[in-house]
């Protein structure tokens, strides 16, 4: 009884030190140190936490995580995500909801380059939510769409998450990020379909029809090129009532009155099929290739493959920026890098505090009692993990990704084993459902990523990713209850190696 109440301190003492926005690194840390001195002395405690750091972190299987992160912050800055997009939305922009379409297409793009959901959410919400706006979508929809379309780079590989399940648990690294391929993709035809079937009934359409976008667009990239101003004029008289006649040769015209979005119009409705930035697709398409191609095939290692992808993703950065001379260059390598750094560190941080806390779990022999008592349960094993895995959702709201996972591995995957489930297929569950907690209001953390990238309010963001949360919800469900979709990749890949 007095094990309980210990233990019931210590979380409550967790959950009010993240609500004083205290870091999550710190609060894991400190509750767990705690809890360790009350149950096994101050001289234990201390000793864990001198060694943790060191022992929790010093594993050559950990540097893919800094590689993934470093190749993500390359293609990044190698402008493949708005590449990406400008094609996407190209294609699919002219059907109903179609940009919000383009969005959901180019984060799956860029979930395959950049693993992180924090970050597909933050670079999308720069690229689109404006555009979406301009375009008549009500901001609760168009952040709804890049938060909950954030989430593909935690399912998607090559996803950090993925891996540091794979290291906690010792399954085999390319299988589990093979697991994520088919569910990613489901996840985003879910949004696509919400999109398309519901979503675009709430847009309301811009006053200037299409066609004089595209008549604008046209002389607006005219005039930009050096163009006559006749044309610039013509652009003027195509819109009605834009009184436009625009100015002289080289000098950049501005769009007529009600035209949305100049930078959308010049990058999508201003562009032919040959001078869309098809390179963006090739060099992400290259990227992944390197990344899967050479674990499934074994001519790399995991880790081998991610410090080369890194490597060609700078030489993409390099090639990118090559007429722009050495100072810009090197301006965004330094940048990356920096950034790099910046999210390794918190990375390792968060990894450092959830090891503490995880080894007071421990010591309060919480997995212990947890399986005990979930195997003595009279209920079916498909119920047992699935109100484990639903308890993912809260957690996620409070915490971010890496704690949850490190927290709740040591728990939830003996009791799977023990009840004859498969590792794969419950690493890719638990990072999915972990991923639905980070838009699961009223702590949802890519919301509010979404939110301070955009200006938008957190309650309108929650709002607009309600209903696509209950779209990935389903798509989860199918997941549960058919584990072959998410198996039959891993199968072809353990075909393979053997």
């Amino acid at each position: 009884m007095l094990l309980t109440i210990i233990v019931l301190t210590i979380v409550v003492l967790l959950l009010v030190l993240l609500m004083m926005r205290m870091p999550v690194a710190l609060s894991l840390a400190l509750s767990g140190a705690l809890g360790l001195g009350i149950l096994q002395g101050t001289d234990y405690a201390s000793n864990v936490m001198g060694s943790v750091p060191f022992s929790a972190t010093a594993s050559f299987s950990l540097t893919i995580i800094p590689m993934f992160i470093l190749m993500g912050m390359f293609a990044m800055r190698a402008k493949i995500a708005e590449h990406v997009f400008a094609v996407a939305n190209h294609m699919v922009s002219r059907f109903p909801g179609g940009l919000g379409v383009a969005t959901v297409m180019a984060c799956a793009g860029f979930s395959a380059v950049s693993g992180s959901s924090i970050g597909t959410a933050a670079t999308m919400s720069k690229l689109s939510v404006g555009q979406m706006r301009a375009y008549g979508y009500p901001a609760a929809l168009a952040t709804g769409i890049v938060a909950i379309a954030g989430t593909l780079g935690v399912v998607i590989p090559p996803s950090t998450f993925l891996v540091l399940y794979s290291i906690m648990t010792g399954e085999s690294v390319a299988q589990v990020l093979a697991a994520g391929i088919i569910p990613g993709l489901l996840s985003a035809l879910g949004y696509i379909v919400y999109i398309l079937v519901m979503g675009h009934r709430q847009i309301v359409r811009p006053e200037t029809t299409l066609a004089e976008t595209v008549s604008d667009a046209h002389a607006y990239a005219a005039v930009r090129a050096g163009g006559s101003a006749s044309a610039a004029a013509g652009s003027g008289n195509s819109s009605a009532g834009a009184g436009n006649t625009g100015p002289g040769p080289g000098i950049a015209a501005p769009l007529p009155a009600g035209t949305p979005n100049t930078e959308a119009v010049q990058q999508v409705y201003g562009r032919t099929l040959r001078t869309l930035p098809w390179r963006g697709l090739f060099r992400l398409s290259l990227i992944f290739l390197i990344i899967l191609g050479g674990m499934f095939s074994g001519i790399f290692t995991s880790t081998e493959s991610a410090a080369i992808a890194a490597f060609v993703a700078l030489v993409i950065l390099i090639w990118e920026f090559r007429h722009d001379g050495l100072s810009t260059i090197w301006s965004n390598v330094k940048g990356a890098l920096l950034d790099t750094a910046q999210t390794t560190s918190m990375v390792f941080m968060i990894l450092v505090g959830s090891t503490i806390f995880s080894t007071f779990l421990i010591a309060a022999h919480v997995p212990d009692t947890v399986t005990t008592w979930v195997a003595g349960l009279d209920v079916p094993p498909l119920l047992t993990i699935g109100l484990l895995l639903l308890f993912l959702l809260p957690l996620g709201t409070a915490l971010d990704e890496i704690s949850v996972l490190i927290i709740t591995i040591p728990i939830i995957y003996p009791i799977a084993m023990e009840l004859g489930f498969n590792g794969i297929w419950l690493g890719l569950m638990i990072v999915k459902l972990t991923a639905i907690g980070m838009v699961t209001p009223p702590v949802g953390m890519t919301c509010f990523v979404v939110a301070g990238a955009t200006g938008v309010r957190t309650e309108t963001v929650f709002k607009g990713v309600l209903p696509l949360m209950l779209m990935d919800l389903a798509v989860s469900a199918i997941l549960f209850f058919f584990p072959a979709i998410t198996l039959f990749l891993p199968s072809l890949v353990a075909q393979g190696a053997g």
